[in-house]
């Protein structure tokens, strides 16, 4: 069975986690992601992902058995470590990430959302790292990407808590950028990556690219790449296409190039 489907339509995949009951990630499932991940990237047709949960949740958490399976503790290092290569390479990804959180989305699954560029939720929707709970601690970068979007301060009440929060409540936190409501959430996800999915492709990675260094680098080292990126782009025959567009007051037709 497999455990991540793939579909793609309008330049935009979509990729749905296929785990019941609870969508949780084992390495199988991981693996799995980083594999479609390579097939997107390969194919470079898609200029927009969503990722979603079948069934009830989006990612209930990481898969306990299989935690409970390891003999050595060197054994859950290494665990740890492939999950957050793969987490790590989504999001550094060339394409945007739109994770559609419906259900729950917590432990794993929460870590596997915050990878994401971009996440809608729905308003009830239960997101966390409740592995406090367990005696255990998120693993798979939780501890990083958490303070990183919500502060230090609500970072510690919810990892030492183990309490979740609602999707309305992780809008308010700028956890998630909109909540909307759950039988709009497929609808709306399409739609968000259908209107990146019609810009141009070379735009689109400087953007994912400036993005992260804004992330990661020193303002002045971001800036300088913005300029040579922007020098760049007004070399591609997109940018030609679309301020001729603008003049001539209709919708532009990019070619990615």
């Amino acid at each position: 069975m497999e455990t991540i489907t793939f579909d793609e339509k309008n330049n935009v995949a979509y990729l749905t986690i296929t785990s019941p009951p609870a969508n949780a990630l084992s390495s199988k499932l991981i693996n799995a992601l980083d594999e479609q991940l390579d097939r997107i990237e390969k194919e470079d047709a898609v200029k927009a992902i969503v990722l979603k949960g079948e069934g009830r949740f989006f990612s209930a958490g990481a898969d306990i058995k299989e935690f409970t399976s390891l003999r050595h503790e060197v054994d859950y290092q290494v665990l740890s470590e492939s999950g957050q290569a793969v987490f790590n390479k989504l999001e550094n990804f060339p394409i945007p990430v739109i994770a559609a959180i419906h259900g729950a989305a917590l432990g794993g699954g929460l870590e596997l959302a915050m990878a994401c560029h971009i996440r809608l939720a729905t308003e009830h929707a239960k997101l966390g790292l409740p592995e406090i709970t367990l005696g255990i601690i998120p693993g798979f970068a939780g501890t990083q990407r958490l303070p990183r979007y919500v502060g230090a301060a609500k970072a510690y009440e919810m990892m030492l808590s183990g309490k979740p929060i609602t999707g309305k409540e992780a809008y308010n936190l700028g956890l998630v950028n909109r909540i909307v409501n759950e039988e709009e959430l497929n609808d709306e996800s399409t739609k968000l990556a259908e209107n990146i999915a019609r810009m141009s492709k070379p735009a689109i990675k400087h953007i994912m690219h400036l993005v992260l260094l804004a992330k990661n680098e020193p303002l002045e080292k971001g800036v300088k790449e913005e300029a040579k990126a922007f020098r760049a782009i007004f070399g591609s025959e997109d940018a030609k296409e679309g301020i001729q567009a603008f003049l001539e007051k209709r919708e532009p037709n990019f070619k990615d190039k």
